[in-house]
């Protein structure tokens, strides 16, 4: 049996507390490539969308001019039909100039519909751009003032980690070396290696431990495994 003494375990478990806040930050300073990257994407995503209806505006303002320009050329076209109707000779031809002139207008009249029907998804397009970009506006400041919070938040975690790191190589210089092998072996298959117990269970597992293991524990003098996680385990109240 192992002895060990309290003051050994109270610094294994302040040895566990800076690795799971080591842990904790080494997550936190991995996720902010990936934060970084949504956030360009969604400004990325909402450039698109600008440009997707700017586009879709450009097209509808050309339908608006070729059938402007078709309109046109159809009253044109009207009017040189009339002119003619003033040569006609027989009731045939003029009935015949007449229905020309009648189809035309027919078309143009249809023309002209679209065209109505175009101002307003012009009118419609030139807002939602107007919208978009005032959001735009907005959005590039959040974003701004997100990145601006995740980098902070990142040199931050950066300087917690190195006085972490410090802080760990000065405490495990203070732990006997067969009792340091042992935390270290456990933790490799555990992933933490001390767990605290606490009316007879193991706060690692959630699982009992046996009466009489609990009660020798209370005496902080042995090394004392789980019999189920195998983690190192101290009676709670013996470590502040």
């Amino acid at each position: 049996m192992q002895v060990i003494t309290t003051d050994q375990m109270t610094i294994l478990v302040k040895l566990q507390s800076i690795e799971i806040e080591t842990d904790k930050i080494r997550k936190k300073l991995g996720d902010v490539a990936e934060k970084l990257k949504k956030l360009d994407d969604e400004t990325q995503d909402f450039e698109q969308s600008i440009s997707d209806t700017d586009t879709h505006l450009g097209v509808l303002k050309k339908e608006y001019r070729d059938n402007e320009r078709d309109a046109e050329q159809n009253l044109s076209r009207v009017k040189k039909s009339e002119e003619k109707l003033r040569a006609v000779k027989t009731n045939k031809e003029y009935q015949s100039i007449l229905k020309e002139i009648e189809d035309i207008k027919t078309l143009n009249s249809q023309i002209e519909d679209r065209m109505i029907e175009s101002l307003d998804e012009i009118e419609a397009a030139e807002q939602s751009v107007m919208q978009k970009k005032a959001d735009y506006d907005l959005l590039k400041d959040q974003i701004s003032d997100e990145k601006g919070t995740i980098q902070r938040e990142s040199e931050a975690g950066k300087a917690r980690l190195t006085r972490l790191e410090s802080d760990w190589k000065d405490i495990s210089e203070r732990i006997d070396p067969g009792l340091m092998k042992t935390y270290m072996a456990v933790r490799e298959n555990r992933g933490t290696a001390v767990a605290a117990a606490n009316n007879a269970t193991c706060q690692g597992c959630n699982l009992n431990i046996p009466q009489q293991m609990y009660n020798e524990l209370q005496r902080c003098d042995s090394l004392t495994f789980c019999p189920h996680c195998q983690r190192i385990i101290y009676w709670e109240n013996s470590v502040e």
